[in-house]
């Protein structure tokens, strides 16, 4: 009995396992570029800034902040109310070099790592995703204060 139950529980574990990575928040085929003049042109319309986030599918921290994101609706909402949200592939298939090098090779803190535009397309901030983490997932009050003060309105020396 033991060893059965002992099988099912590695059977879920695997199962939640191949689920996880079996997520794409990556596309590797988009054209960074293209993508990243679109997100500026969204911002400047809607005065929000870009909020980018640097990864692949292969990455295992990148599925989680993109899941911790979605499932908590008020970190959810400061994203859609204040961002145009980009994801933007590294892999070995398309390492995106020209993007990666126009935002002062933000790949140095690891993956995923996030980058934050002004609607102009000036990068305002980089943030190395590792301290905003909380054992083996994401600190709630660590990441909001990240979003919150880096929208448009945080910076706006008007409103201090």
């Amino acid at each position: 009995m033991k060893i059965t139950i002992s099988i099912i529980i590695f059977l879920v574990s695997l199962q939640c396992f191949a689920q996880e990575n079996s997520i794409k928040i990556y596309n590797p085929d988009a054209d960074a570029e293209t993508e990243l003049i679109k997100a500026i042109e969204q911002a400047q319309k809607y005065n929000k800034h870009v909020f980018i986030q640097l990864g692949g599918n292969w990455c295992s921290w990148c599925i989680k902040f993109h899941k911790f994101v979605k499932e908590n609706h008020d970190l959810d909402s400061i994203i859609n109310a204040n961002y145009i949200v980009l994801k933007i592939n590294y892999s070995r298939e398309k390492q995106n070099t020209e993007i990666f090098e126009k935002f002062e090779y933000p790949q140095r803190f690891g993956f995923p790592v996030f980058v934050i535009l002004d609607s102009t397309g000036k990068r305002i901030h980089t943030q190395n995703s590792g301290l905003l983490e909380k054992d083996k997932s994401y600190d709630i009050k660590k990441v909001k204060y990240f979003f919150l003060n880096w929208t448009a309105k945080a910076i706006d020396p008007e409103q201090y």
